[in-house]
């Protein structure tokens, strides 16, 4: 391992050269309070930022073991921290200085939720940030002053500020890292009370606006109150006592007028599934970890799934159960996306009628008089939900405005009325008994669910093709584009990083003719679970700073959308 003095030293004799003498820097780098690692150098000024690590010693860095003793609270001190080390880099870092990205300094970026990251690593030994830096030039002559400056003076004190337990503000750390527990604890205790999601009194459910996820403040924002006959409390390991609605297993209904927070709560509920930092209202909305929000998906790709159990009898003999189209329906679309989720495997589904299709969902009694059963191949979903409760114990939450036929099938109806909340199960049972119901039950064949093989050619890449996300929704595997748009509960760029990797290493390790899809992604998880979320990274021996973890749905979703593929 070099000295920090080395490092000065290399910098000062490439000062004014070619950018290409960069290369000579990477290596590791002792410095008084921690450890360099310059692990990739970029190639010029314009190409991606040069990845850089910087460790300090557990001795040195202070962080007390009961703040990291277990997976729960091991995530939330690495979030805090990449939150304070981004904090310091904005208030240290003096920014762009010279071409391109020159003197860029950035670290993964957090949203409102508390994901797994590689941005930080937390463990007996160190604490180790992975950063990017776009090293200086003019041109693409080398800035050795300003990159001194960068690793000797910027880098120095940001890392004294975010990466040493003494300097960091501890009570609200601790308070950050209690609730993260708090609400895996509330999330695992969800199903043994007999329900699939709760949300607190005191909630904030409307966020700030359509391009942001923070909480909407202002004296209109109604703080969420559960109705008196859905209300549960619930003991917590470190915050106490929390009271809040209780949302049944079962099919449970939200009905209201147009714009009285009937999809706000829907939305809040499926962002549940992932842990929330202090003051984002959505502190204690949590729901079970695999539930999956269904929509109509017109255009998707769709491969081999069998979706009799929703469509059957199409024109010209398609095959329904083994059903495959580069360009699907609303209806057969939102079938696939159903059936793939319990393919997975899932407890909840959550569907709004705003963006589902309209066919799909229901065909009322008029409508069934005119165009017989023979006549229609799909199998509306107000038909099949309390199969899929009774059968397969899939509970489902619907956003219903327009539809009073599926009062028949509820167990629960909650009411939004100007952002409040009602039970109004018992006015809705009354009202279908007493309504003359001319709607029948149509059902002509068994629901079964087929767990599909895929063909591992379809994955396979040649020495050039690249692996990259673009954005939150978009991943180019190969020649493949993968659409993600209406993936709807992926919720960070890092997340979609991390499935293009995913992909990529299941298609070297588990994609072989033999495992189902379920069973590849359950073994790539298996492996980040023992060896950590490095394991799918590219660069072997080098940090991958930029990759967050996802849920197995959404990189299932991600290979269900790959045109090009095949099932066996």
């Amino acid at each position: 391992m070099f000295t920090d003095r080395d490092l000065k030293s290399k910098l000062s004799s490439i000062d004014g050269r070619g950018y290409k003498a960069y290369k000579s820097i990477a290596g590791m780098y002792r410095f008084p309070h921690f450890q360099l690692f310059i692990d990739h150098v970029q190639s010029d000024p314009f190409a991606p930022p040069s990845r850089i690590r910087v460790r300090v010693p557990q001795d040195m860095a202070g962080f007390p073991g009961h703040l990291f003793k277990n997976y729960h609270r091991r995530a939330a001190l690495q979030d805090y921290l990449t939150r304070q080390f981004a904090r310091s880099i904005s208030v240290i870092s003096q920014g762009k200085t010279g071409s391109g990205k020159s003197g860029i300094i950035s670290i993964d970026r957090c949203g409102q939720e508390i994901l797994e990251r590689t941005a930080m690593v937390v463990n007996d030994r160190f604490v180790e940030a992975r950063l990017a830096i776009g090293l200086p030039a003019r041109g693409r002559t080398i800035m050795a002053k300003e990159a001194i400056s960068i690793f000797f003076d910027q880098m120095s004190e940001i890392v004294s500020r975010s990466l040493y337990y003494k300097n960091l503000h501890q009570k609200q750390l601790q308070r950050h890292i209690e609730l993260v527990e708090d609400q895996a604890y509330l999330q695992s205790k969800l199903l043994e009370q007999g329900l699939v999601a709760f949300v607190a009194n005191g909630s904030i459910l409307p966020r700030e606006s359509g391009v942001s996820d923070k909480p909407l403040t202002g004296k209109n924002v109604i703080p969420f109150r559960a109705p008196k006959s859905l209300e549960v409390t619930f003991e917590l390991p470190n915050n106490g006592r929390v009271t809040g609605m209780g949302i049944p297993k079962g099919v449970t209904l939200i009905v209201g007028g147009g714009y009285h927070g009937k999809s706000t709560l829907l939305r809040a509920i499926e962002r549940g599934v992932y842990h929330h930092i202090p003051g984002d209202g959505r502190e204690f909305v949590v729901t079970v970890p695999d539930a999956v929000k269904i929509r109509a998906e017109d255009g998707r790709s769709v491969q081999g799934v069998n979706i009799s159990g929703f469509i059957n009898n199409l024109p010209f003999q398609q095959d329904t159960e083994k059903f495959s189209t580069e360009n699907a329906s609303g209806s057969t679309s939102q079938a696939a996306n159903i059936v793939e989720a319990l393919e997975v495997g899932t407890s909840l589904l959550l569907l709004d009628e705003d963006t589902s299709a309209t066919n799909f969902m229901i065909r009322d009694g008029r409508m069934q008089k005119l165009v017989s059963k023979e006549q229609e191949p799909i199998t509306p979903f107000i038909d099949r939900v309390r199969e899929l409760y009774d059968k397969y114990a899939v509970s489902s939450i619907l956003v219903v405005g327009g539809s009073g036929d599926y009062f028949t099938v509820a167990d629960c109806v909650i009411k939004m009325e100007n952002y409040t909340v009602k039970d109004v199960t018992k006015e809705a049972k009354e009202i279908a008994a007493q309504s003359m119901d001319t709607r029948r039950r149509e059902v002509s064949n068994e629901f079964s669910i087929t767990r599909r093989i895929f063909n591992p050619a379809g994955f396979k890449l040649n020495n050039r093709d690249k692996v990259k996300a673009r954005g939150l929704y978009q991943i180019q595997y190969g020649r493949k584009d993968i659409n993600l748009h209406y993936v709807e509960q992926l919720v960070d760029d890092s997340q979609t990083n991390a499935i293009a990797e995913i992909i990529r290493y299941a298609a070297k390790h588990y994609f072989n003719g033999k495992l189902t899809l379920a069973e590849v992604v359950d073994s790539v998880l298996n492996d980040i679970k023992q060896f950590g979320l490095d394991v799918i990274s590219p660069f072997k021996g080098q940090h991958p700073g930029n990759l967050a973890l996802p849920r197995k749905h959404e990189i299932c979703s991600a290979i269900n959308r790959m045109r090009g593929v095949e099932t066996l």
